[in-house]
């Protein structure tokens, strides 16, 4: 209290001595300014973007990308609510574990526990509920996905077409309902490797567990039994949906698990676990 605070004027250093020059993004620090040394100031830049982008889960302790987790918010009420898009306001809590985990967490109290230190009270209240309602939350954003992309136009049903553009190598995901003919998604299937140049990899597409009523119903189609996504952004956002949704549901999923490549994605970039550069899901 009582002391005035000075301004330095950019280019003027303390006692008049002047400043050293402002580094640029190819410039290494000195270890300054809470850097490491040899640190780029865009380097730095970029640090500080992943750490904004990290979160905590509540249950486990792990950290990971905000797309990785599930975000829980607390609505009116009081009573914890999945935010999986993460855009609900107030204070938000993250978890990274699946079902069953959650669900045994939520039957010990621990998951009580955790809602209290993280929302810094101990008002909030989860539904018993909450697991089943986080599943529903998922499937319906990765359906949501799915009709997007759809009229967006970077979605192909119908067997002839898809089978055309694979060949062609333009289909970049291709699923087929749970429900499909194995010899409709084998012929599928081959068309893709080949427009893929990867023949006798054992590459094929993903079968969800979803049957063609359900996807029918998202995409606003009838009788959709196999889809393809012809655009690699798109691809990687349907596929990382979908990730999220069975990660979570684990063994409920009744079907493939989730080891989702997209063609052409980066490993690096799609927080997908299992995705990979080369092929979509090898036969086992």
């Amino acid at each position: 209290m009582g002391r005035t605070l000075l301004r330095t004027l950019p280019n003027e250093g303390l006692k008049g001595q002047p400043r050293p020059p402002v580094q640029t993004g190819d410039e290494t620090s000195p270890g300054d300014a809470g850097r490491p040394q040899g640190e780029t100031l865009r380097d730095a830049h970029a640090r500080a973007r992943t750490e904004e982008n990290t979160r905590r889960c509540i249950l486990s302790g792990e950290k990971d990308a905000r797309q990785g987790l599930i975000r829980l918010a607390v609505g009116p009420d009081g009573v914890i609510v999945p935010d999986v898009r993460a855009r609900a306001p107030g204070r938000g809590a993250w978890i990274g574990v699946d079902k069953a985990t959650l669900d045994q967490a939520i039957a010990k109290g621990k998951f009580k526990g955790a809602l209290a230190r993280a929302f810094k009270s101990g008002d909030v209240t989860a539904p018993a509920d909450l697991s089943t309602r986080i599943g529903d939350a998922l499937l319906q954003d990765a359906l949501n996905r799915l009709g997007l992309e759809s009229r967006s136009g970077r979605l192909l049903t119908g067997s002839e077409k898809i089978d055309a553009a694979a060949r062609k190598g333009e289909v970049k995901l291709l699923l087929h309902a749970s429900d499909a003919g194995t010899d409709g998604n084998r012929k599928l299937d081959q068309a893709w490797r080949i427009g893929r140049d990867s023949e006798g990899s054992g590459v094929r597409g993903m079968v969800l567990p979803l049957e063609r009523t359900i996807l029918s119903l998202a995409l606003g189609r009838e009788n959709v039994v196999h889809l393809a996504i012809i655009d690699r952004g798109a691809a990687d956002r349907v596929a990382l949906a979908l990730a999220r949704w069975q990660d979570f549901i684990g063994s409920e999923a009744g079907a493939e698990s989730c080891t989702i490549s997209v063609q052409g994605s980066s490993a690096g970039e799609a927080h997908v676990q299992g995705i990979e550069d080369e092929g979509f899901e090898k036969s086992r």
